[in-house]
């Protein structure tokens, strides 16, 4: 839906009196419509520091210039010209005076980024580090790039954390696309790792990354589901499109727009996961990707729940999935090298009020993604889960006028992400390249001052 005060803060005729007023100025965030592209970083500002002693540098340099970047070591020297992708290997940072770098290359760098920047630093996993000190400065690194999001997040520019195991430096290239790239536009402040943990695919395809695949969306008929259905035939998936029997009319729209497969199916009945695996491996021979995006609500505090209340959320939000992955699992029908994504929310981080049932399936999702991915990785299966925070769908259009408001003005972009920007996060979980990442909970919330 719209957001009128985005729209007048970006006019030429009105951004002076919104800044006048005081008012939010939520700055126009890029997007892009398509998929994946060779060479995302062509024509693009781009550049590359490090510490001494790094040891992600020349990964992070291959990743760059294989997707088309001209990798500078400072901002050009031309004042017109804005830094529009930074990459810094703080890997190297093992002493409190050591982190004097990060003031040292991002001093001159921050008043440089071009709107809509990009900004990924890369640091040593702590456990990994040689002492206490080495691994507290590697930690510090995390609450430097926090901070440095909500200050650039005014141009619309993002600043996320890799925090890269040794040894797993030839997978940076996924995620370096991923966080310096257009589709980032709502991740900001996040934290992921990237470890050997998971065994690494056959191939890495660029474009069209899952061409050949097959993908199912749970609760796809529409809002994030719909746009990540979307988003994965975009990249090549062929999907199979699954929400409640009494959705089935938009669930049939959506599966024609995206040219995939509707399954009306109530996750919460007993056959449910038989028959779902009886759909994926009778049809087509088995799943590469697996978003479990569908969930409900039925808020109420504690003491004004009712046990149906509390049963239903748990049953949809929880017991469905894990009873749909035994399944999946038990039966092969989750084929090797697969892709587990799980939505999760910033209620499941921060909690919520009235939301106590909600909240509790949401955290348990965090749970078990760190409980499930080191189980799954032999297989090369990765499983990571996504916290959206507030996103304009149809249930936002519902909320009363001043609480739409303020729930769009509390993050470090000062406006409501769009489902298509959650979609990115999940599809880029969901793609070979990806490898690296699992048991990750990544906040798609524009930075939300609730649980960020």
């Amino acid at each position: 839906m719209a957001d009128t005060l985005t729209k007048l803060a970006n006019s030429p005729l009105t951004g002076g009196l919104v800044r006048a007023l005081g008012l939010p100025t939520p700055p126009a965030l890029a997007r892009a419509k398509e998929g994946w592209v060779a060479q995302p970083f062509v024509d693009r500002g781009v550049v590359l520091g490090a510490a001494p002693g790094g040891f992600a540098t020349e990964a992070a340099r291959s990743a760059l210039s294989g997707a088309g970047a001209r990798v500078l070591d400072a901002p050009p020297a031309q004042e017109g010209r804005g830094v529009d992708v930074v990459v810094f290997d703080a890997t190297g940072l093992a002493t409190p005076t050591d982190a004097r770098a990060l003031y040292d290359f991002f001093h001159p760098v921050v008043p440089r980024l071009a709107r809509n920047a990009r900004v990924l630093v890369l640091a040593s996993l702590p456990e990994e580090a040689a002492g206490p000190a080495a691994a507290a400065v590697a930690r510090g690194v995390e609450g430097f790039v926090r901070s440095l999001g909500k200050e650039v997040g005014r141009r619309g520019a993002t600043a996320n954390l890799a925090y890269v195991a040794r040894g797993a430096e030839d997978r940076l290239a996924g995620p370096v696309r991923y966080f310096c790239g257009v589709q980032t536009t709502y991740v900001s402040g996040q934290a992921v790792r990237v470890t050997s943990t998971a065994r690494a695919p056959a191939s890495v395809p660029r474009v069209s990354a899952l061409r050949g695949r097959v993908a199912l969306v749970t609760g796809a008929a529409r809002g994030i589901g719909a746009a990540t259905a979307e988003r994965l035939a975009q990249e090549g998936a062929r999907v199979v499109l699954l929400d409640v029997p009494a959705l089935q009319e938009a669930l049939g729209a959506t599966a024609a727009r995206v040219g995939g497969e509707a399954l009306a199916l109530d996750v919460t009945a007993p056959d449910a996961p038989a028959r779902l695996v009886e759909e994926l491996k009778g049809r087509h021979g088995g799943v590469d990707v697996v978003v479990h995006n569908a969930g409900i609500t039925r808020d109420r505090t504690l003491a004004k729940m009712t046990p149906e209340a509390w049963d239903q959320v748990l049953a949809v939000n929880l017991a469905a999935i894990v009873a749909a992955d035994d399944a999946l699992l038990a039966s092969g029908a989750l084929r090797d090298e697969g892709r587990l994504v799980y939505l999760s929310s910033i209620s499941g981080v921060a909690g919520n009020f009235g939301q106590t049932n909600y909240a509790a399936t949401k955290a348990a999702l965090i749970g078990y993604v760190a409980a499930l991915a080191p189980r799954l990785a032999p297989r090369g299966i990765c499983a990571n889960a996504v916290a959206p925070g507030f996103i304009e769908t149809a249930m936002v259009a519902k909320m009363p006028l001043m609480t739409r408001e303020v729930g769009r003005r509390l993050n470090s972009l000062s406006q409501g992400g769009l489902p298509r920007d959650v979609a990115e996060l999940i599809t880029f979980l969901g793609s070979p390249g990806a490898y690296g990442l699992t048991g990750n909970t990544v906040r798609a919330c524009g930075q939300g001052l609730i649980g960020a």
